[in-house]
């Protein structure tokens, strides 16, 4: 008898242990924000497939995913203690990162830059830097894809005086209308939407990607606050995981039937023969080597990155790259 009591003595004592250390934890993790860049459509699914598949209440989360946008931006709102996982390019958080911004990378979700040039082959031969010469090119002044270009035109030993650098918009006619060559765009977003739309005029497209150049420039990352990255360890670890396990089932071919309702949920005017394209050229920016795990960090892309950035002198100087890169091993 006493044995029984004892025995029943020490496992309450355990079960209060473990629902007070439960309850702890749990609450350490209530109302986490996860700011978007930009909109809810393909480049952000990863999230939206863990948000309406209830992955992260599941893990003992409570997340709200919220869309970014150009007065949402993410790592502001961390530093403002409003967020508390973000996603970011490169060259905000470097920037960021210049102007004091205590903001850690704890995965890279692109692994191929989706910004491109969509052109008319039948029109345009690019097999070289060189090619470039002459032409009129789209670029967001300010922007990265005009840093991105300049890092092209200079390894092509081309200067501005030997390119039209065309300002672009929101609006598409001047690539429509044939007035500028070469158009930025999002590979996996409006590319196949401007390449149907062409293609119902009998006109072919293709693709400039920096990248067949030799120039890599760092897409959306995963941010968070030093602090939180600190403090908080294990919720870090949590939140990635589930994340990362949202993009990794979102990008699955078995779940794309589910995943094609979801896009078209939040992009209706969007025909889903569409979004199949873009979820199948997402799968291949976010994982180009199924043998490389979604969330790796590509080193070598960001020590580029912030080559091009300082030689153009968007930052004073190079960063030890070791105190922003801090990728996660999740839970």
């Amino acid at each position: 008898m006493t044995m029984i009591l004892r025995f029943l003595s020490r496992s309450v004592l355990v079960c209060t242990l473990l629902l007070f250390l439960h309850s702890t934890y749990c609450s350490a993790n209530d109302n986490i924000t996860y700011r978007l860049k930009w909109l809810r459509n393909v480049s952000v699914v990863g999230a939206l497939y863990a948000e309406h598949n209830q992955l992260f209440s599941k893990a003992g989360l409570n997340v709200t995913v919220k869309p970014g946008g150009p007065e949402r931006d993410a790592i502001r709102e961390l530093e403002l203690g409003r967020a508390d996982f973000g996603v970011a390019s490169a060259d905000q958080v470097l920037r960021a990162r210049a102007k004091g911004a205590p903001i850690v990378v704890i995965a890279q979700l692109f692994q191929i830059n989706p910004l491109q040039w969509i052109y008319r082959p039948e029109k345009l031969q690019l097999g070289s830097l060189a090619d470039l010469k002459e032409k009129v090119i789209g670029v967001t002044f300010g922007g990265n894809d005009e840093s991105i270009m300049r890092t092209l035109l200079a390894e092509g030993n081309l200067d501005s005086s030997q390119v039209r650098l065309f300002s672009v918009r929101y609006d598409y006619t001047p690539f429509y209308r044939k007035r500028v060559q070469l158009w930025p765009v999002y590979r996996n977003a409006q590319g196949p939407i401007i390449t149907a739309q062409l293609a119902q005029e009998g006109e072919k497209t293709a693709y400039f990607n920096p990248a067949d150049f030799g120039v890599k420039f760092v897409a959306n990352s995963v941010v968070t606050h030093v602090r939180t990255l600190k403090e908080k360890p294990e919720l870090v670890q949590r939140f990635l995981g589930v994340l990362l396990s949202g993009w990794q089932q979102a990008l699955d071919p078995e779940n794309e039937k589910a995943v094609l309702s979801l896009l078209q949920h939040y992009e209706p005017n969007i025909p889903q023969t569409i979004q199949q394209e873009q979820l199948r050229i997402t799968r291949t920016l976010i994982q180009p080597d199924p043998t490389v795990a979604i969330g790796r960090i590509d080193h070598a892309g960001w020590d580029q990155t912030q080559e091009i950035m300082v030689s153009q002198k968007l930052l004073p100087h190079t960063f030890a790259l070791q105190e922003i890169l801090k990728p996660q091993k999740s839970l």
